[in-house]
């Protein structure tokens, strides 16, 4: 394939864990292609986030430039019908690029569609039972329009089978190409800039004292919590453009961080939450989030679970509290709750909706234990409902 000059590259932080491309605007994605010499374009597009975000007036004139086929008949979270939908897409057009506008669901289905589209397995079986040696897709260049998932960012991708949800890995599902343009957030309304914007937060912090964290990612979480923590609430209440960007750029490198470490128990606890009470992510994530700090604060030799010791872990927490700006765990947990508060986002289960104790032991015992093992403080039954009890 003949290529051209390459196109401008947005300054970001050295990264030796992947090998991704950021740029700062969508009207650089006909530079992009024009790189890749692509005449035959895949769109994976939030039909409504593509018109309001301003992409598809940004994108016209690529779009009418090349063949391209739209892929915009989807619902929120990726399921099994809509990734198989986006497959018999693929095939129609044969793309020499996918291209993904929209948030997490968006970005996540263009990656597994361009990864499963050449493998020679069923998408069922690739779900449950990843392949050891898959073939590569064609390019995927992804620009969110929220700021928050971090999916461009990551080599994992959620896809919901029969109600369960599963988490696909591999090199291949990360971007080549990742388009950071915070005026596509401008149209995002505050309830949702707060959801991902939690998210993102959540993301970083967890990173931070994940287990399989490293010297690499913890940069990468920390630049985010700082970035996160000082713009979320206006980026909510009165936007600026400074505010936007900070968060895009924040989100990525949550994204990049966790695309290391991946993510903890906030996250694991999480999920049941949505599921059972539809609350939003980002949301259910941040309920637990001040709980889950001061509990990993507590951690003691006997309920360890990070290799690199005790004093390590305190040191961590520590550092975070410190990020957040406040002195002590029982500040910072105070000052997240105050965050929610602002955002107009619960603070305890009850505001949810669960009430009684026979919730708190349902949501308890549908967490996946699997997913906890990431945390540097051990859990055990009971101390995951004295969490959910504490924040009842």
């Amino acid at each position: 394939m003949t290529r051209s000059h390459e196109p401008f590259l947005l300054s970001m932080p050295n990264s030796r864990s992947d090998n991704s491309q950021v740029y700062d605007r969508l009207d650089r994605v006909g530079e992009i292609l024009d790189y890749l010499s692509c005449t035959s374009i895949l769109l994976v597009a939030d039909p409504v986030a593509f018109e309001q975000s301003g992409a598809s007036r940004l994108l016209e004139q690529v779009l009418e430039s090349r063949k391209a086929d739209v892929f915009s008949e989807f619902a929120p979270n990726p399921s099994l019908e809509a990734l198989e939908d986006g497959i018999r897409h693929y095939h129609s057009v044969q793309p020499d690029v996918i291209l993904a506008v929209g948030g997490g669901t968006a970005i996540d289905l263009a990656k597994l569609i361009g990864f499963c589209s050449v493998q020679e397995v069923d998408p069922v079986d690739l779900i449950k039972s990843p392949l050891s040696n898959p073939r590569k897709g064609v390019p995927v260049i992804v620009a969110p329009t929220t700021a928050g998932t971090g999916s461009e960012a990551t080599h994992f991708a959620v896809v919901y089978l029969e109600g369960q949800k599963y988490s696909v890995a591999h090199s291949y599902l990360l971007p080549d190409f990742a388009i950071l343009d915070s005026t596509l957030t401008n149209t995002m309304p505050p309830n949702i800039t707060a959801d991902t914007g939690l998210d993102a937060i959540c993301q970083a912090i967890e990173s931070m004292w994940s287990v399989r964290s490293t010297e690499e990612s913890i940069a990468y979480a920390a630049e985010s919590i700082q970035l996160a923590w000082r713009h979320l609430k206006t980026a909510v209440q009165r936007p600026s453009e400074d505010d936007r960007r900070a968060m895009c750029q924040a989100a990525h490198l949550a994204g990049k961080a966790i695309n290391i470490s991946k993510t903890t128990a906030p996250h694991a606890i999480s999920y049941t939450i949505t599921s059972r009470f539809g609350v939003a992510h980002g949301r259910a994530v941040a309920l637990t989030l001040g709980a889950v700090l001061g509990f990993n604060d507590k951690v003691s030799d006997s309920d360890c679970s990070d290799d690199r010791g005790v004093e390590y872990v305190r040191q961590i927490v520590g550092d975070i509290v410190q990020l957040l700006g406040f002195e002590t765990s029982q500040d910072a947990v105070h000052g997240i709750r105050d965050l929610l508060i602002a955002l107009d986002c619960p603070t305890k289960l009850s505001e949810v909706g669960a009430t009684t104790a026979e919730q708190i032991e349902d949501i308890a015992s549908r967490v996946n234990v699997n997913r906890l093992s990431n945390n540097p403080r051990r859990f055990t039954p009971e101390s995951l409902r004295t969490i959910l009890h504490s924040i009842r």
